[in-house]
């Protein structure tokens, strides 16, 4: 479901936290889905545990996902509605915060805004389809 990669400059945390992000953002995983507990995520994936609850607890925190003791960690049902909900300057923001951190790995890895962005006008096409 989740990977990460050891070689990537990365950390892990934050390569953890973008991928449950992304999969939620993809419909990978859906609003009310249950993830992973911290520990078979752990060895699924070869990482610390303190690392994925460290990551569980941040999206927790900004309200991406819901802990019901005993029961498991699920994407919270609000999370679809969050986006239609902000302001548009929060939103600016948000974006402009993305962005930014998209175009510095892509800096960081030899990429140009380019061909960033020549790769997602190509999804963007893709996904119309």
């Amino acid at each position: 479901m989740f990977s990460v990669d050891p070689s990537d400059p990365t950390p892990i945390y934050a390569q953890l936290e973008r991928g449950i992000r992304a999969a939620i953002a993809t419909g990978q995983i859906r609003a009310g889905d249950r993830l992973p507990t911290v520990r078979q995520l752990a060895v699924d994936l070869k990482v610390n545990a303190n690392t994925v609850a460290k990551v569980y607890a941040e999206l927790e925190h900004v309200g991406v996902l819901a802990t019901q003791r005993g029961v498991g960690t699920f994407v919270r049902e609000s999370v679809q509605g969050l986006a239609a909900k902000a302001s548009r300057d929060e939103r600016e923001r948000t974006l402009k915060l993305l962005a930014d951190r998209l175009l510095a790995e892509a800096y960081a890895i030899g990429l140009t805004i380019d061909e960033v962005i020549r790769h997602l006008e190509a999804r963007r096409a893709k996904e119309r389809v």
